[in-house]
């Protein structure tokens, strides 16, 4: 990962977005270690980006341009759709083959923070495209799963297809094994849902 150009891009990137919209991200802490992050960005932000690509572990055209902070973000009361999308939910590092910070709620508290912090911010609704519950998405993918968005409130809206889940290679012969270790239909992991909450 050429993390220097990423860090370049990405300090200023978080900065302004933080001072626009007075957050970006949920964080967790062990002590002074970082164990979880949950991103998120406003709707109308995710569409000035190409494609609405803003992984920030990524170089453009995956991840934002390396000038995207210098755009005009319009600000929260210029925003007519006040809708938070997530970018990813991690706790821990999931590559590890061994992960302490996994499966302990740290995930379901920082979505529930990013909840309360949405309504005390006058947010209408927050939306998270998840996948399958199946550990190997996550690990590529940072997205919780389905399930846990249903058990945070929020609901499918839409179901599309992820079509480099539909091609045969061994990641989706994985992908399959796992859903069929977990009692989920393997027909449906190439499902892409984009889960919502509305806020009160």
């Amino acid at each position: 990962m050429p993390w220097a150009q990423l860090r370049t891009r990405n300090i200023p990137l978080l900065e302004k977005l933080t001072q626009v919209y007075g957050a970006s991200a949920i964080v967790a802490y062990d002590g002074h270690q970082i164990v979880g992050q949950l991103r998120f960005y406003p709707k109308a932000v995710c569409s000035m980006a190409v494609a609405g690509q803003l992984c920030l572990q990524q170089v453009h055209p995956a991840g934002p341009t390396d000038d995207f902070a210098e755009s005009d973000f319009p600000t929260p009361d210029e925003i007519q759709d006040r809708t938070l999308v997530v970018h990813c939910l991690m706790t821990g590092s999931p590559k590890q083959k061994k992960n302490p910070y996994l499966r302990k709620g740290i995930g379901t508290r920082m979505a529930r923070r990013l909840i309360e912090w949405a309504k005390e911010n006058r947010w209408q609704a927050i939306e998270a495209d998840a996948y399958e519950d199946l550990g190997i998405l996550y690990a590529h993918t940072g997205q919780a799963g389905r399930r846990f968005w249903e058990s945070m409130g929020f609901r499918v809206v839409t179901t599309g297809i992820e079509e480099a889940f539909l091609q045969e290679n061994d990641f989706v012969r994985q992908m399959r094994e796992q859903a069929l270790e977990n009692g989920i239909d393997p027909g449906s992991i190439s499902n892409k849902y984009t889960m919502r909450i509305e806020i009160a």
